[in-house]
């Protein structure tokens, strides 16, 4: 038996002193070294006891260093587990239990602070900074540069990603080989990315954009990166007119387009620029293009399922539409309350059916029953329509899903944080318009009888215990949340009341 996402994505690159990643500090990391390095890590795995299908579950920053751990971690037939460099301790606590991680690795800066949960949950710590120095590789340093491939089959897991769970509890998506293996080869052929292709890559790595779309494409396409540890709009600016595609959250397309200096000739080589994890804004679309002369191509996709569609390489891409289905995936619209199949130009839950779906939520079965159905259909939870063209358009989410600067918020998640604080009755957490993140949260809060809430003290509690991108922007307090007859909080009338906090005032 073979590692089909190995063989796939680094095996053909053994030997080859072509390039794969340009580095800030101005070198160049070619094929070669890079799978040199893959391969001493791959050993220090083995040396401290990481078995086939042992979670590894990594909180580093993003460095070639952070890059090889993924691939020793399917050389050795581990299970990838990156976890958002953002978290806080409660949550990295949650997710090591969680996850069963049999090792962990963490920033040097953090080591103290994680090493008692880390013993609890009877897991190995290492670490790993962003300047490639820690533990991990100086254990790595002394190892062979020569480690045989652990088999895996096709259906064996790649990677557990963690998606903040509605009902407060965060999900482990499980993918496996094939699901991985087989969205990627498709990208390759949707997009045309070939070994000419330069990706401009200012993404983390710790998301399935960054990683399974960006990396695993530019792999398989044989082409290379200009890796940058951050998106910076100087050193993104000053890295394009070395690369050929780019791939980003709107948010990068927006902060460009602030730039005097991205200009239509700075980009006349580039062949392709591609946009997701947040829905893209028509103005943002015409005004790009009216710069540029390029039109963004905008997909869709998930934590469970990588890409599920893509607005086409050739033809029209639409602004407020999302494309067409990959090869080889379906997807049907479905009545939210009686789950019918809904005709066209009808609004329901997308249903997503193909080889990119997961397997299921680790340890949740009740969970994965709801969401994944027999027949391989994966509710999404997504509000969305097939207009009479075929294209998929995206018009709400449902589970009030929040997404700002690309990353996935849900509400409950942050409303179970905020109804624990002292004096706090009840609370309801919305997505705002704001005009560089997409969306950003407002928290509306109902104090208990005779309690005074003060928002500086909510907010240094939600520092401490959430992750950045979660936390509330603007704290709001009312006597009472806005109810239907039935009883339920109209989230719609309060997206209403403060859909203009986060916009600039006129004059």
């Amino acid at each position: 038996m073979s590692n089909p996402l190995y063989d796939a994505l680094f095996a053909p690159h053994e030997g080859q002193d072509t390039p794969f990643l340009y580095l800030p500090d101005g070198t160049t990391l070619t094929h070669a070294s890079f799978l040199r390095s893959v391969d001493r890590t791959a050993n220090t795995l083995a040396s401290l006891g990481v078995q086939p299908a042992d979670r590894v579950a990594v909180h580093v920053a993003k460095s070639p260093a952070a890059l090889a751990l993924y691939g020793a971690c399917i050389k050795a037939g581990a299970v990838f587990l990156p976890l958002n460099t953002a978290y806080t301790l409660t949550e990295l606590d949650y997710f090591v239990r969680d996850s069963g991680a049999a090792l962990f690795v963490c920033d040097p800066g953090e080591a103290a602070d994680v090493t008692p949960f880390a013993e609890r949950a009877g897991c190995r710590l290492m670490t790993l900074g962003a300047d490639g120095q820690g533990s991990l590789a100086d254990l790595a340093a002394s190892q062979d540069a020569a480690f045989d491939t652990v088999a895996r089959g096709a259906e064996d897991l790649a990677a557990l990603l963690y998606t903040s769970g509605t009902t407060g509890r965060s999900k482990g998506a499980m993918l496996s080989q094939k699901n991985l293996l087989s969205n990627a080869k498709t990208l390759v052929d949707t997009w045309r990315f070939t070994s000419d292709d330069v990706l401009l890559h200012a993404l983390p790595i710790f998301h399935s954009h960054g990683l399974f779309v960006a990396t695993n494409v530019s792999l398989i396409a044989g082409g290379s990166m200009i890796f940058l540890p951050k998106f910076e709009v100087d050193a993104v600016l000053d890295a394009l007119p070395r690369a050929t595609t780019m791939m980003g959250v709107p948010t990068f397309y927006t902060r460009l387009l602030d730039e005097p200096r991205f200009t239509r000739e700075l980009v006349e080589h580039m062949r392709l620029f591609i946009s997701g994890s947040a829905p893209l804004l028509a103005e943002t679309h015409e005004r790009f293009e009216a710069r540029t002369g390029h039109r963004i191509l905008e997909r869709y996709g998930m934590t469970e399922t990588s890409m599920n569609t893509s607005n086409p390489y050739d033809g029209e891409r639409r602004a407020g539409t999302v494309g067409f289905p990959l090869d080889g995936v379906e997807i049907e619209v479905h009545d939210p309350e009686t789950g019918a199949a809904l005709p066209h130009g009808e609004i329901g839950v997308l249903w997503v059916r193909g080889p990119n779906v997961f397997h299921g939520y680790r340890g949740m079965p009740e969970k994965t029953r709801e969401e994944l159905r027999e027949d391989g259909f994966f509710i999404t939870g997504d509000l969305g329509l097939i207009d009479d063209r075929g294209y998929i358009h995206i018009v709400g989410r449902g589970k009030d899903l929040i997404i700002s600067g690309g990353y996935n918020i849900y509400p409950k998640e942050i409303e179970l944080f905020l109804d624990a604080l002292p004096g706090v009755r009840e609370s309801a957490v919305i997505g705002a318009p704001h005009p560089d993140l997409g969306e950003s949260v407002v928290a509306v809060l109902v104090p208990e009888t005779g309690a005074t809430l003060d928002p500086a003290r909510i907010e240094e509690a939600a520092r401490r215990d959430l992750a950045g991108f979660k936390r509330p922007r603007r704290i709001e307090i009312l006597d009472a949340l806005p109810r239907n007859t039935m009883g339920k909080v109209q989230k719609n009338l309060l997206r209403e009341t403060y859909a203009s906090v986060f916009q600039p005032v006129a004059g």
